[in-house]
């Protein structure tokens, strides 16, 4: 806090006493130039309750809609564990996270930021998105399968995803390797890499004139992932 004419001056929150110490000019100089130290502990929130950080995530929502990926979840997808109710709801969550730029569960929170409340029901807590998905098994990957590849026929009727394809189309098949961490990892395996943990084959369609569609994604067993 600062004082200034008899009034209380509040300084940016970024430069609060727990960040000051980033921001100090490094005391070495070399070749005359003097550097600013990087800071890795300050983190930032969308709070505000009247805006949005992923307003971009409306249209993409309403598309998927259209197309009918909560019904399409809720017909094929069925776990009967604890933590695997109202799957709908919760794929449609780790979707929209992943749409916006979330890479864990943690991140999942930012659905929950600002007025995010305001334009999308039903989002779940990433806590609760995490016990969601440690009961998920191969078979129940295989059931999202089912789901990705009947929305990409539903999509393909409400947006141009593929223009000039009756003329020439590409077609990329190839395989990758994503590491994995535990012992538990259902399909794990090492496969040519060397590296433990999920074995998939991505086919890839595109045309000369739009963005590559990833038109199936097939996980392998460890088995497979083993002699690949």
């Amino acid at each position: 806090m600062a004082w200034g004419e008899g009034r209380v001056v509040t300084p940016n929150a970024l430069l609060l006493q727990e960040n000051r110490s980033c921001l100090r000019r490094d005391s070495t100089a070399q070749k005359g130039i003097r550097e600013m130290r990087v800071c890795h502990g300050i983190t930032a929130s969308f709070d505000d309750p009247n805006l949005v950080s992923c307003a971009g995530l409306a249209p993409v929502l309403r598309l998927a809609e259209r197309a009918g990926f909560g019904q399409l979840v809720a017909e094929q997808v069925r776990i009967g564990e604890p933590g695997g109710c109202n799957a709908h709801l919760k794929i449609a969550s780790l979707v929209a996270g992943m749409v916006a730029g979330a890479d864990s569960i943690q991140d999942m929170a930012l659905l929950r930021h600002g007025g995010m409340d305001r334009l999308f029901t039903g989002v779940r807590a990433p806590s609760t998105l995490g016990t969601f998905l440690r009961t998920f098994t191969f078979g129940h990957v295989r059931q999202l399968d089912a789901v990705s590849s009947r929305l990409l026929i539903n999509l393909a009727r409400h947006a141009p995803l593929l223009p000039g394809a009756g003329e020439l189309a590409y077609i990329d098949i190839d395989d990758t390797m994503r590491q994995t961490y535990g012992y538990a990892k259902q399909g794990a395996g090492r496969g040519y890499t060397g590296v433990k943990g999920l074995n998939a084959l991505i086919a890839v369609v595109s045309t000369p004139s739009s963005a590559p569609v990833i038109e199936n994604l097939v996980l392998f067993l460890r088995q497979a992932a083993m002699t690949s």
